[in-house]
């Protein structure tokens, strides 16, 4: 497994990026991405911003963006005859460029096991989640008897808030036609992500998509099965855990929102983010390396340089031949 030490790399991480490109048109800031419009495409740099809580973290976490864009860019190839998707080309570790389309205001989030926000409303004695209904005498990290869709509002700033699909067509958020086969393409690709876990020993729990709009065709956009968007378990010692009680051993974000918690912190108004020192963010940092080795099967290969900036800044001209 790969394993990085070297605090030197700390100060290549990604926290923004600040171009101006000729031919651009836009340009937008998200929670990890910085994203450049160029009239029909789209450029998005996967920064190595962390959030949790819809929170931004202070300090970025060396390859985690590079480690995000290479997860998103392989499953959304493996899931193209599923969906038609906004990939376009990946012309660096950080940098995906795809077709732009008007976003669907709602995340669909698929949950195939009791955990996280799910457990946490269950544990409180709620039965209803997002206007589904969660069956009696559930524990933690039990199964669904089928995959069940919790969708969310998409916030530009602040927290994405839990919605139904009653009230997301009663809002007019999405029309009910399309949001019927929003919930088709969310399932048929939570199957597809499950299978493709499975071969590397993994479960898929629970993933989130986003969605969008050109000339009438529904993309697939964004990240797709990456540790941001999807928790996963590992299949060896599932169910001897589950019996005993036991938590999981996962690969997700999950860990660094459970440090957070530890230290008193979810997000909420006079909390302060916890001290991130060097051993911290280095941690993280291999978390998510192992992630992607456990998810994609492939050795990581670390894109750095002292110039990391400028190397993405040169990818993308490349591509547009400016």
């Amino acid at each position: 497994m790969t394993q990085i030490s070297d605090g030197g790399i700390l100060n290549a991480a990604v926290k923004e990026t600040n171009f101006n490109f000729e031919g651009q048109t836009a340009f937008y800031r998200g929670k990890v991405r910085d994203v450049y419009d160029f009239g029909d495409k789209v450029v998005m740099v996967a920064s190595d911003r962390i959030s949790a809580f819809d929170v931004v973290l202070p300090r970025p976490i060396p390859f985690k963006g590079q480690v995000l864009n290479q997860i998103a860019a392989k499953f959304l190839t493996a899931t193209k005859d599923i969906v038609p998707n906004w990939l376009l080309a990946s012309p660096d570790p950080n940098v995906s460029i795809g077709v732009r389309c008007e976003t669907f205001p709602v995340e669909m989030v698929v949950r195939g096991y009791l955990v996280g926000h799910a457990w946490r409303t269950y544990k409180s004695g709620l039965r209803t989640l997002c206007g589904v209904t969660l069956p009696e005498g559930l524990k933690e990290n039990d199964k669904f008897p089928t995959p069940i869709i919790t969708p969310t509002t998409k916030a530009h700033e602040g927290h994405d808030e839990d919605i139904s699909r009653e009230d997301i067509i009663a809002k007019g958020l999405v029309s009910e036609e399309k949001y019927v086969q929003l919930e088709k393409y969310a399932l048929a690709l939570f199957e597809r992500g499950t299978e493709m876990a499975a071969e590397r020993g993994l479960i898929l729990v629970d993933t989130k998509y986003e969605f969008g709009e050109k000339d009438g065709v529904i993309y697939l956009i964004d990240e797709v099965h990456t540790p941001d968007s999807s928790r996963y378990f590992f299949i060896e010692g599932y169910e001897e855990n589950l019996a005993a009680n036991l938590p999981q051993k996962q690969l997700s974000k999950e860990f660094v929102r459970e440090w957070l918690i530890a230290n008193n912190f979810q997000g909420k108004e006079g909390q302060t983010v916890p001290e991130m020192t060097d051993k911290k963010v280095l941690e993280i940092s291999n978390r998510y390396i192992e992630l992607y080795e456990n998810v994609s099967g492939e050795k990581f290969v670390a894109q750095s340089g002292e110039d990391v900036i400028g190397r993405i800044e040169g990818n993308i001209k490349n591509y547009f031949g400016i």
